[in-house]
C-alpha cells in the first residue's frame, strides 16, 4: 500500500467538476452562499474549515444527496443541477455510478460478507456477472490491505478495516471521481494512517479526488489544492504551501492557528 507518484493528469481544458453559485439553506440558515468551484482531471482537492462552515453540505450537493436552491454543477460530463434544479431520478442513480462517495460512518451492509459487500453494486448496477464482480473485487481488496478479509463480516472488522472496505466498494463502481467526506473522524487515532495510506495510493494512481478532512498533514501532502471555507463561502483557495506557508487571508490564518496549535 505504499503511495507511488501522482500519475500525470490527463491533459484537459475541461474540468471534470464545474460548480458555479452554489446555494443552500436550511430553513433559514444559509448553508452555502454561492459557491463557485472547479476540479480538474486527475486533481486532488482538500476542503478544510471549521465544524459548520458548510463543507459537508457542499460535497453532499456534489452527489445529488442534497438539493440545492440555486446555481448549476456540472460532474463527470452531466448537469446535476440545473439553476436549482436537480436531475431526476434515473438519470442521477447513473450519475453516481460515476462518483464514488465515503462517508464518516463506513455504511457496510451488516448481513454482507466483504466480498458481498463489495460486489453488490457491480452486479445490480453494472451487469457485471458474479465471477467477474468478485475477481474485481478481490484485486481491490488486494490493493487495500485486505484481502484476507474477504469473507469475514464487517462486524468482525476494525474502522480502519472498515472504511478501507467502504472505499475499495466504491471503486468497484469504476468511478471517474471520489468524495470523501471526513473519512477518518469517527476511526481511533491509530487507526487514522491505514485509512490516509489508502487515499494517498488513490492520489498517486492519478484518482480525481475532493476530500473534506481535518487531517491537515493529509492536505499538506497529498494536495494539489486546498480550500478553505467559512460560514458557507469560500475564503480562500491555493495550493498547500502557499495555504499553510503564506495565507493571505486573516480567517484562514486564525483557523490555522487554532487547528495546528492542537496537533
Amino acid at each position: 500500500m505504499n503511495a507511488v507518484p501522482k500519475a500525470a493528469a490527463p491533459k484537459s481544458d475541461e474540468p471534470i467538476v464545474r460548480i458555479r453559485g452554489l446555494k443552500k439553506s436550511f430553513g433559514e440558515h444559509i448553508v452555502l452562499n454561492g459557491i463557485d468551484f472547479d476540479v480538474a482531471p486527475s486533481q486532488v482537492v482538500v476542503v478544510i474549515g471549521p465544524s459548520g462552515s458548510g463543507k459537508s453540505t457542499f460535497l453532499r450537493c456534489c452527489n445529488g444527496l442534497e438539493q440545492p436552491e440555486g446555481g448549476t454543477v456540472d460532474i463527470c460530463g452531466h448537469r446535476l443541477v440545473d439553476h436549482g434544479v436537480m436531475l431526476k431520478e434515473r438519470p442521477l442513480n447513473a450519475l453516481r455510478t460515476e462518483v464514488g462517495m465515503v462517508f464518516q460512518s463506513f455504511n457496510l451492509f451488516p448481513h454482507l460478507s466483504v466480498l458481498d459487500n463489495i460486489t453488490l453494486g457491480p452486479r445490480k448496477l453494472r451487469g457485471a456477472s458474479k465471477d467477474e464482480a468478485a475477481a474485481a473485487a478481490m484485486a481491490l481488496l488486494e490493493k487495500v490491505g485486505l484481502a484476507q478479509k474477504a469473507h469475514a463480516m464487517p462486524a468482525s472488522l476494525s474502522g480502519g478495516q472498515k472504511q478501507r472496505v467502504a472505499i475499495a466498494r466504491s471503486l468497484a463502481m469504476r468511478p471517474r471521481v471520489m468524495l470523501f467526506d471526513e473519512p477518518t473522524s469517527a476511526l481511533d487515532p491509530e487507526l487514522v494512517g491505514e485509512v490516509l495510506q489508502v487515499m494517498k495510493m488513490l492520489a498517486g494512481d492519478g484518482m480525481t479526488m475532493v476530500v473534506v478532512t481535518h487531517e491537515m498533514g493529509f492536505a499538506k501532502e497529498v494536495a494539489d489544492v486546498v480550500v478553505v471555507m467559512d460560514g458557507g463561502a469560500i475564503v480562500e483557495a491555493g495550493p498547500p504551501q502557499t495555504i499553510f506557508s503564506a495565507p493571505t487571508q486573516p480567517r484562514t490564518r486564525a483557523f490555522l492557528q487554532a487547528v495546528l496549535s492542537r496537533a
